[in-house]
């Protein structure tokens, strides 16, 4: 929605530098701003790009020299920024469902308070489901799995068979937890599937990015531990154990027994 500089600084709690008036109708990056929308500088190297930028205004560090652009001077350009990119692109939430008439969910799973189960979602026997987690359609949670509270698996995830994930996790759409290792042995001269007993343990506040797989142990679990975050296509092999607050980029692959 359209508004001013100066109402735009009162938003974000930073010192105006420009006109209070300045109307401004949206916020870009440097590179494709245009006139009328606020842009952002959180060092001086933007200096440069500040100039040959069509930004009507700048959403500025301290140590920045904004050329004489209008500005608004703040300690954090980024928290201030998504203010404003929300300010002028408000986010749609959707509305709590509830679990939907067209998903399909064991009579054996129990699922706490204020659980959302999109359409064409699966729910197997046995499965627990914390509570304000929400369940997006063509997810399919196989049996004896357990899902902390505020969780959120985005469209098309398969959660394996007994699969723990932790609270307040993110998974997105297409990753696959707990499939089969890639573990075979030779008997006769053939390569024979080796145990596949394990399961796969998501910590608390973890991500997991679209795409992303994550095999089972072989006797006992994988481990993704707290605060981990996982970009898309990674693949993380059996029996591995990530520890803590871990940040892996896309289209890494970690090998089996990993530590």
């Amino acid at each position: 929605m359209p508004t001013t500089l100066g109402e735009l600084a009162r938003l974000v709690g930073g010192e105006l530098r420009g006109p209070a008036s300045l109307s401004l109708t949206g916020a870009a990056t440097t590179d494709v701003a245009r006139p009328g929308e606020i842009t952002l500088a959180d060092n001086p190297d933007r200096a440069r790009s500040l100039v040959a930028s069509l930004a009507s205004a700048v959403i500025a560090s301290p140590e920045v020299d904004c050329g004489g652009k209008p500005s608004i001077v703040v300690a954090d350009v980024h928290a201030a920024f998504a203010t404003a990119v929300r300010h002028f692109r408000p986010q749609r939430f959707s509305p709590r469902i509830g679990v939907s008439p067209q998903a399909v969910v064991s009579p054996r799973a129990t699922l706490a308070a204020n659980v959302d189960v999109h359409p064409g979602a699966t729910i197997g026997e046995g499965v627990v489901i914390g509570a304000h987690t929400t369940i997006h359609s063509g997810v399919r949670i196989m049996h004896d799995c357990v899902i902390g509270s505020g969780v959120t698996i985005f469209p098309n995830v398969v959660l394996y068979e007994n699969t723990r994930v932790g609270d307040r996790a993110i998974i997105h759409a297409g990753a696959i937890i707990g499939a089969y290792g890639f573990g075979y042995r030779q008997v006769d001269g053939r390569h024979q599937l080796s145990a596949q007993l394990g399961h796969v343990e998501i910590g608390h506040d973890v991500e997991i990015g679209a795409g992303a797989t994550i095999d089972r142990g072989t006797y006992g679990p994988t481990v993704i531990g707290d605060g981990t975050k996982i970009d898309n296509l990674v693949m993380i092999a059996h029996n591995c154990r990530l520890g803590r607050h871990n940040l892996i980029c896309s289209q890494v692959g970690v090998a089996g027994s990993t530590t």
